[in-house]
């Protein structure tokens, strides 16, 4: 990824959506110019150095004007820290850039550390080993997937201003200047070892979703084992295919984005097969995957790890159809809590069958 980042001259976005408010009442409208749809933001590349800039987009005057699709109360001050739906609206900077960073996600960065670490064979439960391993997870959690949440949501502010407007940046809740500030600073903090997401890998709901799949489960376990061993082909193939249940699970979280994709002619997998066949396209990628890797295991002569694998399937597939096979958009979270524990206990099986 860092080889991406040498080659960034500059990314400019610019801005395709104006909000504008009729001061005779209290309605907000939000208006779209069509050839601001037509015309998706611009990245260019040359070999300096790189530049975010937004082209005169005023948060003060989307503050203001966005309308307030969040419940008036009852928000949680929890699920505000953790970055999810239903958070409460919040004023003091530090928790709204933490919001922004959205902890709920690091979760699997930093077990696929661990999952790298525990597949090497050559981790030891010693102060060098453990400094390098937090050091390792604090790179791949906090900084890296904070700043692609961070960089994710300021690409991603026309599409929430559609789907969620009391978000942070297009609420105004945090001027430009300062989520600038924070995508920089957790890129730096991240050692430089990141790289922009492509206009391009957005606009295909396979390409995007798998490359997300990747950047969660294929990325930090191999940066776990190449620290405390050798990273191999088999490994490599071995989590390439897990990405496929990751692309499953980057495929959860586009339902609840349907109106504002179509509006900017995103082809997320839900658009393009409609929210139905989308649904089992993405429990089949995330439960099929995991039964490949049981069979591989078995294949491979350790039953055992293969059959815990198997039995760590069969309540990913009970909440599938008790939540969110049901209602997608309305289960999106509750599914995401009550299976993906089930998925990550998967992982690290697969790590331990792999070291053995």
């Amino acid at each position: 990824m860092s080889s991406v980042l040498n080659t960034v001259s500059s990314l400019r976005l610019s801005r395709i959506y104006r909000i504008n408010s009729n001061n005779n009442n209290n309605n907000n409208h939000l208006r779209i110019p069509i050839h601001s749809v037509l015309n998706p933001p611009s990245v260019s590349f040359t070999r300096r150095r790189l530049t975010v800039r937004a082209a005169d987009t005023d948060t003060n005057e989307v503050k203001s004007k966005a309308p307030d699709k969040a419940p008036a109360s009852g928000g949680s001050s929890f699920n505000q820290l953790l970055g999810i739906k239903g958070a409460a609206q919040e004023t003091d900077k530090w928790k709204i850039r933490l919001q922004l960073t959205k902890p709920v996600t690091w979760p699997p960065l930093v077990w696929g550390v661990v999952c790298g670490a525990a597949a090497s064979g050559n981790f030891h439960w010693n102060p060098e080993d453990v400094a390098k391993s937090i050091l390792c997870m604090i790179m791949s959690g906090p900084c890296l997937t904070g700043y692609t949440q961070t960089l994710n949501d300021w690409y991603d502010r026309e599409i929430d201003a559609i789907n969620e407007p009391y978000r942070p940046i297009p609420s105004g809740a945090i001027s430009e200047k300062e989520v600038i500030s924070q995508i920089w600073l957790l890129l730096l903090g991240g050692l430089g070892i990141a790289a922009v997401l492509d206009v391009w890998l957005k606009q295909n709901g396979w390409i995007g979703n798998f490359a997300l799949g990747a950047s969660y489960i294929s990325l930090p376990w191999w940066a776990g084992q190449a620290l405390f061993g050798t990273l191999t082909p088999d490994i490599i193939v071995l989590t390439l295919l897990y990405s496929i249940a990751g692309l499953g699970i980057a495929i959860v979280n586009d339902f609840k984005s349907i109106e504002g994709d179509k509006a900017l002619g995103l082809l997320s997998i839900p658009v393009a097969f409609g929210a139905e066949t989308a649904k089992w396209i993405c429990v089949g990628a995330i439960d099929i995957t995991q039964i490949s890797v049981a069979g591989y295991l078995l294949g491979a002569g350790k039953p055992y790890y293969a059959l815990a694998l198997l039995a760590l399937i069969i309540p990913q597939v009970v909440f599938q159809f008790q939540y969110f096979l049901k209602d997608p958009v309305k289960y999106d979270v509750k599914y995401q809590a009550s299976a993906q524990p089930f998925l990550v206990l998967g992982l690290l099986v697969t790590a331990l069958a792999t070291s053995h």
